[in-house]
């Protein structure tokens, strides 16, 4: 499931382009309707953490490392894929969630978990439902990967 467009936050490409994001802890993690996505303003996890689902029912705090995270070569850039992520909920239901945020963890390029882009679960926008407790939900990695970084 991955419904929406992918928007960058305006310091990604200054992040992603001065280090060395193949070695790097990226995270995806998953946040509710109530977070109100600013590229301008927004440059570090702190900025959106508190929209995050609660830890538990299969969802831990701080999201979901990337599994297998490849940068490949592009023509004037690199495109980022990884395995696919994957949440089970287990003794309840993981909540609705509108936005999967993606954040390097950890200091990176001076700054303390920087984040790098986001997409809407729905591209009505609307909430995803509740994945109910037993179930398994997946955010398929495209298969031109999740994002691609380019200069002109």
């Amino acid at each position: 499931m991955a419904a929406g467009a992918f928007t960058f936050y305006d310091q990604t490409a200054h992040t992603l382009m001065s280090g060395d994001l193949d070695s790097a802890t990226i995270k995806c993690a998953l946040v509710t309707s109530s977070y109100t996505p600013d590229q301008d303003a927004h440059d570090e996890w702190g900025d959106v953490s508190s929209n995050e689902l609660s830890n538990g029912s299969g969802y831990t705090t701080g999201g979901e490392t990337l599994g297998s995270v490849a940068l490949t070569e592009i023509t004037k850039g690199y495109k980022v894929a990884s395995s696919n992520i994957q949440w089970t909920a287990s003794g309840g239901n993981i909540a609705a969630w509108r936005y999967a945020v993606f954040y390097v963890s950890g200091s990176y390029n001076g700054k303390t978990s920087p984040l790098i882009g986001y997409f809407l679960g729905d591209s009505t926008p609307a909430d995803v439902p509740a994945t109910t407790s037993g179930n398994t939900l997946t955010l398929n990695c495209p298969a031109g990967g999740w994002f691609d970084v380019t200069r002109p």
